[in-house]
C-alpha cells in the first residue's frame, strides 16, 4: 500500500519503536509467497479506512528481510507468525494477530 513505509533496516524498526511514543504503529509481516498472507493484505486493504489515520503503517517482506523480521520477533517478545500484525503504543506491543485474525475492525478497537 503507498501510505505504508517499509522496514527494510534494523535502524528502521528502532525508529519505529521509539516513534510509538507519539504515535501507534503498526507492523504487517508479509510472506509474498503465501496465500494467507496475500487475503490478509488484501483485507487490510479494503479495510484500510478504518484505521488510516490512527497510526503509522509499516510493511515487512519477512522473506527479503529474515533478520529484521527476526530482530521484531525477539526485541517485541513476540512469536514470529506470518502474516502477522504487530500494533505498538509507547514502545510496547498492545495487540497481535495473525493469518485469519487479521482484521481492520479489531485493530481498529485497539486504536482508540
Amino acid at each position: 500500500m503507498k501510505s505504508w513505509k517499509s522496514v527494510t533496516e534494523q535502524e528502521h524498526f528502532y525508529t519505529l519503536l521509539e516513534n510509538s511514543a507519539e504515535k501507534p504503529q503498526i507492523i504487517f509481516k508479509d510472506s509474498r509467497t503465501c496465500g494467507i498472507s496475500a487475503h490478509a493484505k488484501h483485507r487490510l486493504e479494503l479495510g484500510f479506512d478504518l484505521i488510516a489515520e490512527k497510526a503509522d503503517f509499516h510493511y515487512l517482506d519477512l522473506l527479503t528481510y529474515r533478520p529484521v523480521s527476526n530482530l521484531v520477533a525477539q526485541e517485541l517478545k513476540v512469536t514470529h507468525q506470518s502474516p502477522q500484525i504487530i500494533l505498538l503504543k509507547n514502545k510496547q506491543v498492545v495487540y497481535t494477530s495473525s493469518h485469519h485474525a487479521i482484521d481492520p475492525a479489531v485493530i481498529a478497537k485497539h486504536l482508540s
